[in-house]
């Protein structure tokens, strides 16, 4: 919703209606992932995509008649091969999107979630997307410590808002499915949930010229990117422009952020010091937590001594096994950047479950998802 939620804001103050597609499942290898958002604004304005052109015509089409009937809609599209390839795409798959209206009215509770969104505070939007009629769009609004709104029973919202806070932590969108009074273990209500979590932190232990490379590609990719060393004649915001830079041990600086809830599931930890007495302590530390991704840089002669290091610390088996170490995948690169790229390429093929082979030599569908439409 981020890239059109100035837009839905704007038409919601005016209090003039707006119709909002949102992407709540995809089988094969769909354009567009759970989340995406598009409007059909009070203007017939179309902002954002929710198939990077496939099926926006009729998805704008179901827009309209949601505005004016009020009802919201769930349709399945499929994107044959042959149409997404005419629409400039190379892949084609199935989709399905959830169209309501929304409108000061029906959603009383959007203002306090958009200031959320804009200020970067975590908040979800869980939403009736397939179920009883009379429970049809209803929404509840999870924070971290509260939560607004209502699916039709307390039973059901208490076991929503116990599961969207799991799936805020991640920052993770997603279809719960429940019983009419909440069961986990039915299937009459499928919710669908809408997270809004500030970005996952890249924190990189090691102002040095890799840092700095790596520090641009975390950036790009999203992170919010924390340059941390000891020696601040290396930790200048000069030499790491646009990027939060510390001055502190890496050990200390990791356990107050940790002790102050700075850092989550999706925190990625570069250790890039070359040095034990500041990568042994950071690791000891970032091990410890479940963080998505922690890696060492070195040789394998390093990583030898680094990990007799970490076991005299009294670092178990389990936690070792979880260190990424030397850092990075084969990439034969040597330059900061070249190395920056085998280290992102790693920690994303750790995030999504690739196996980071040449997708020449794998069979399948290029972006592999488990099930089908008929939900095997």
């Amino acid at each position: 919703m981020h890239d059109v939620l100035g837009e839905l804001v704007r038409w919601w103050l005016a209090d003039q209606p707006v119709a909002m597609a949102t992407v709540v499942a995809t089988w094969r290898s769909a354009p567009r992932q759970p989340g995406a958002t598009m409007l059909v604004g009070p203007d017939g304005t179309a902002v954002g995509s929710v198939s990077g052109g496939c099926v926006e015509a009729a998805v704008y089409d179901l827009g309209l008649a949601v505005t004016d009937s009020g009802e919201p809609r769930l349709a399945r599209y499929g994107v044959s091969d042959d149409d997404a390839f005419e629409v400039g795409l190379t892949c084609g798959g199935t989709v399905e999107i959830f169209v309501e209206r929304i409108d000061r009215a029906s959603y009383p509770e959007f203002g306090q979630v958009a200031e959320a969104i804009s200020a970067g505070r975590p908040v979800a939007v869980a939403t009736v997307v397939h179920g009883d009629a009379d429970r049809l769009g209803r929404r509840l609004v999870v924070w971290p410590d509260r939560r607004a709104g209502g699916l039709g029973s307390t039973s059901l919202d208490d076991a929503v808002a116990a599961d969207v806070q799991g799936m805020l932590v991640g920052g993770r969108n997603g279809s719960l499915r429940y019983g009419s009074a909440g069961e986990r273990l039915g299937g009459e209500l499928t919710v669908f949930v809408s997270s809004f979590a500030p970005p996952p932190r890249m924190i990189i232990f090691g102002a040095i010229d890799f840092g700095a490379a790596l520090a641009r590609l975390g950036g790009f990719l999203g992170y919010r990117v924390t340059v941390c060393d000891a020696r601040p004649v290396f930790a200048t915001s000069r030499r790491f422009p646009g990027v939060e830079v510390v001055v502190d041990w890496p050990h200390r600086y990791l356990t107050g952020e940790i002790d102050a809830g700075h850092v989550d599931s999706r925190t990625v930890v570069c250790v890039l010091t070359h040095d034990p007495k500041f990568d042994v302590p950071a690791l000891r530390v970032a091990l410890a937590q479940p963080f998505a991704y922690v890696g060492a840089m070195g040789s394998r002669r390093t990583h030898t001594d680094r990990v007799a290091r970490l076991r005299q610390e009294g670092v178990p088996p389990e936690q070792l096994n979880r260190l990424a170490s030397p850092i990075g995948l084969d990439l034969g690169g040597r330059t900061p950047e070249e190395t920056a790229v085998s280290i992102v390429a790693e920690i994303v093929a750790r995030r999504s479950g690739g196996s980071g082979r040449r997708l020449s030599e794998l069979d399948g569908p290029v972006h592999g998802q488990p099930g089908s439409p008929d939900g095997t």
